[in-house]
């Protein structure tokens, strides 16, 4: 059974679109399967996990939150440094 296909169209930044173009280039996966891949993936998450679980790919914050948390990433906690350890 052949999978029937549709074409759709959305708008996207131009550091969306360079990203995506350079990967497709680089990895040789066409973009289309790209965008398919994430967007399902994405669909999934949403209906899957609970709604506050689903962590947007932006953050907006305060710059006083901004520096808090740029402080505390400059300490690494015992945690993070066995997570980021190159065994």
């Amino acid at each position: 059974m052949a999978a029937t296909e549709s074409q759709i169209s959305a708008f996207v930044s131009t550091v969306t679109r360079d990203l995506l173009e350079a990967h497709a280039r680089s990895s040789g996966i066409k973009k289309g399967h790209v965008v398919e891949m994430a967007l399902l993936h994405y669909l999934h998450a949403l209906q899957e996990l609970p709604a506050d679980i689903v962590i947007p790919p932006r953050l907006v914050v305060t710059r006083e939150t901004g520096n808090r948390i740029l402080r505390k990433a400059r300490r690494p906690t015992k945690a993070m440094r066995e997570l980021m350890r190159d065994d």
